[in-house]
């Protein structure tokens, strides 16, 4: 544990017990504990977050490609027949479409 024998560890108890005295020192090992436990869950909620955060990216990537890939035929299509509409093709309307076929996922 960080380079530290038993006897460093308790040299650091008997200290700790003469400068905090008998009576303190299991309420401040208590808190000492309850503290880890808290920062333990803290990590293990943040990493869970950051998971969810990868499967959303995942999720969303397939649907992200297929509007590409959607804007893509649809520029071929106005490059072949002209008298489609232009706000059908516009990439702003088509990105708008998208942003809520991502939102609906």
């Amino acid at each position: 544990m960080f380079g530290m024998g038993m006897p460093e560890i308790i040299v650091i108890l008997i200290v700790a017990l003469l400068v905090i005295g008998p009576k303190k020192l299991p309420e401040l090992a208590k808190s000492l504990g309850r503290a880890i436990g808290e920062f333990k869950r803290a990590t293990n909620d943040f990493k869970n977050t950051m998971n969810t955060d990868d499967t959303v990216t995942e999720i969303k990537k397939p649907a992200t490609d297929f509007t590409d890939n959607l804007i893509d035929t649809m520029k071929a299509k106005m490059a072949v027949e002209p008298d489609i509409p232009q706000a059908s093709t516009d990439r702003e309307s088509l990105e708008t479409v998208s942003k809520e076929a991502s939102i609906a996922l």
